[in-house]
């Protein structure tokens, strides 16, 4: 069994789970898997998968993970819980079917409910096609072992690395993982080599297993449900303050590229720039935005060194020296790191995500279709027409 706790999952999973059931409880949702790179899966892939999605049904938040959470995650009320304490993953919310090599997945059910698949369905997918490909970083036992102290010690330079450049780091790596055994290792080694700058990991149950503090605010569905209830024109807007409604000011850092940061900062008032602690770069130049962001946050006389950018978009070591050198102390920079941690292992990393592609509010006969549109034109997810519809409702 590839997921064996239910807190193996982000931690932005359970907090817009908490604001979905407060504010959207009746939304039914579709889920579907993204094959970006066209991978071609081997034969019984759909099989192995369907196993492990069949297993998730006995997972169930523990004692301790739920005094853990408690603990670290004081965001979240009695209610919310409570709710997690009688949560079971039901895998008939989720279709998995495979023609050759070609492999479709697609989850269907209440909004609520659903989003916790998301993760563990692609840590799901990315673990298994390893293991059903030989995909090892060696053939032998001395090879394997070799290969082990390899990728350990990649880890730990890199570690060096990040303490030398100050940069602060959280990792994110869970989806697109090797392995478990893998993230576990490398976040142990991070701890041990950059105490200093290490903030902390995405996933709830490593964050507990290294005591370290769970990182994460809110995903792209988020806002791309909002444009889909109230419109596009006030989708931002209308996410935001839902989400501090249900917040208070907690998780503050603000996704802007769902329909892109031009957008964004067109409903990005005084008001949201001051309450939100800061803001995520997940797509698009690095170094544009950080313009953009010093010249919002000086023009509405907010000091930026008080304020946040979270850059998550593919980094590297490179990419973040640069970011770094751009940004100079002229704001709080912080790096949130994902597959360059936990996929450095000598294989090629997956290319894939799964998205939401249509929802239905309460009160709504038929399906409605999402889009995100992101800084990086690559990036969009959605159907075409709609896409284009977005675009030009939103003069972009």
């Amino acid at each position: 069994m590839i997921i064996r706790d239910f807190t193996d999952n982000d931690l932005y999973k359970f907090s817009v789970m908490n604001a979905i059931q407060k504010k959207f409880p009746d939304a039914e949702v579709v889920y579907r898997f993204v094959n970006r790179g066209e991978t071609p899966f081997p034969e019984g892939f759909g099989e192995a998968l369907r196993r492990e999605v069949d297993a998730m049904r006995t997972l169930f938040l523990t004692d301790t993970a739920e005094a853990f959470m408690r603990r670290r995650c004081y965001y979240f009320d009695n209610v919310f819980f409570d709710l997690l304490k009688g949560f079971r993953f039901n895998p008939a919310e989720v279709t998995v079917v495979q023609e050759g090599g070609r492999l479709e997945v697609e989850v269907r059910g209440l909004w609520y409910r659903t989003v916790l698949w998301e993760v563990p369905l692609m840590a799901m997918i990315s673990e298994l096609y390893y293991r059903m490909t030989g995909a090892t970083p060696a053939a032998d036992a001395d090879d394997r072992a070799r290969a082990k102290a390899d990728a350990d010690d990649r880890a730990r330079a890199k570690a060096r690395r990040f303490e030398e450049l100050g940069a602060e780091l959280s990792e994110f790596g869970t989806r697109r993982r090797f392995s478990f055994e893998v993230q576990d290792r490398v976040i142990g080694i991070l701890k041990e080599c950059m105490p200093r700058v290490l903030n902390g990991t995405s996933n709830v149950y490593l964050a507990m297993l290294h005591d370290l503090i769970p990182m994460g605010t809110h995903p792209h569905e988020w806002f791309m449900y909002h444009g889909a209830h109230y419109g596009y024109r006030v989708a931002n807007e209308m996410a935001m303050e839902n989400w501090v409604d249900v917040y208070d000011g907690y998780l503050g850092i603000a996704l802007p590229d769902t329909f892109t940061s031009t957008d964004f900062f067109k409903s990005f008032s005084t008001k949201y720039a001051k309450l939100f602690d800061g803001l995520r770069c997940d797509s698009g130049d690095p170094f544009e935005f950080t313009e953009r962001a010093l010249s919002y946050y000086e023009r509405h006389r907010i000091d930026p060194k008080k304020k946040t950018v979270v850059y998550s978009d593919s980094l590297d070591l490179e990419a973040i020296a640069r970011i770094k050198g751009h940004v100079a102390g002229r704001l709080h920079d912080v790096y949130g790191v994902g597959t360059f941690l936990t996929n450095d292992v000598g294989v090629q990393p997956l290319n894939i995500v799964i998205k939401l592609f249509e929802v239905k509010p309460k009160g709504e006969t038929n399906f409605l279709p999402v889009v995100k549109l992101s800084d990086s034109p690559g990036k969009h997810t959605g159907d075409p027409d709609e896409i284009d519809l977005c675009k030009r409702m939103l003069k972009l």
